[in-house]
Parts: structure tokens; C-alpha cells; sequence
């Protein structure tokens, strides 16, 4: 078995005119949000933690060096299209999911009652069953930049068995 860590953060701003916030998606779910992440990919978190994860269970580079900020083709891609890289070098690599732990940390938007929707979402990416997929969503108290809604942040824990 592998385990591997993945950790992203991004600030949150007002979507243009009033800022640089892109739509608000997270775990490839579309959230009616005033304000959104700063990015040069769609900024989903969740699905860039997630897909660090996979690639540091695996021993890969990690999203950054494999998708880099400077390359244009990566200006406000889907983030889906990372994850699905990282699920085909973790199947390539002889392994699968065996479980998958996420804490998305922010004040708003409240992730439990769209919960259902994002686990559903990350398995179909995956190919795995819901069951094999925890999210949580917990808030900062009011502390620093992500408790005051000026920032969001995601820890990802993915444990990888052999396939088969």
C-alpha cells in the first residue's frame, strides 16, 4: 500500500470586474459564490490536493512540475484533466484507490450540504466507489485569511492498494 499527502490554497476574490476570482468550483462542483479562487487553472482546490496526493502515493513529480503556471495550455483548464492524469500514471504504476480522506477548509461556501454531490462527482473521476471517499468541510474560526473567506484551503490523504 501507498499513501501520499496532497495541500492546496488559494486566495478568494470578488470575480471580475471588482477582482481576479474565477467561478467557484471545488471537487469539480459548481458553487454560486460572490467571490472565487485566484488561479491560473479553474483553482479547484480540492481536485489539485487531490491529484497531489495520488502522484506523491505514487512517487511522481507533483501537479506543479507536471502542470506548471507558466504553460499557457494550463490558462484556466479544468482541473479534472490533472486528476485524470495522475489516475492514469497511479493505474500505470500497479495501483487503485483504496480510500480517499479530504478536509476543505473555508468559511463559505458551506461544503455539507453539497457533500453528497462532490464524493459522487470524485468517484466517477476516480472510477471507485462513494464509499472509498470522505469530504469534510470545516471552518477556521474567523482566524487568518482562510477564516476570514479571503482564502481556501485542502488537505487530501489518498491510500493507494495494489490493483487486482
Amino acid at each position: 500500500m501507498r499513501v501520499g499527502h496532497g495541500y492546496d490554497l488559494h486566495r478568494l476574490e470578488p470575480h471580475p470586474p471588482r477582482g481576479q476570482g474565477r467561478p467557484f468550483v471545488l471537487g469539480g462542483v459548481a458553487f454560486d459564490h460572490p467571490t472565487g479562487p485566484v488561479a491560473h487553472s479553474d483553482g479547484d482546490a480540492l481536485l489539485h490536493a487531490l491529484t497531489d496526493a495520488i502522484l506523491g502515493a505514487i512517487g511522481s513529480a507533483d501537479i506543479g512540475q507536471l502542470f506548471p503556471d507558466s504553460d499557457h495550455a494550463n490558462e484556466g483548464a479544468n482541473s479534472a484533466r490533472f486528476l485524470r492524469e495522475a489516475i492514469t500514471r497511479m493505474r500505470g504504476a500497479g495501483f487503485e484507490v483504496g480510500n480517499i480522506d479530504c478536509t476543505v477548509i473555508c468559511e463559505r461556501p458551506k461544503i455539507g450540504p453539497r457533500r453528497g454531490e462532490i464524493v459522487n462527482h470524485l468517484a466517477r473521476l476516480l472510477g471507485c466507489d462513494p464509499v472509498c471517499i470522505n469530504v469534510k468541510g470545516k471552518s477556521h474560526e474567523q482566524v487568518d485569511a482562510v477564516g476570514e473567506g479571503r482564502a481556501i484551503e485542502v488537505h487530501v490523504v489518498a491510500l493507494l492498494q495494489p490493483s487486482g
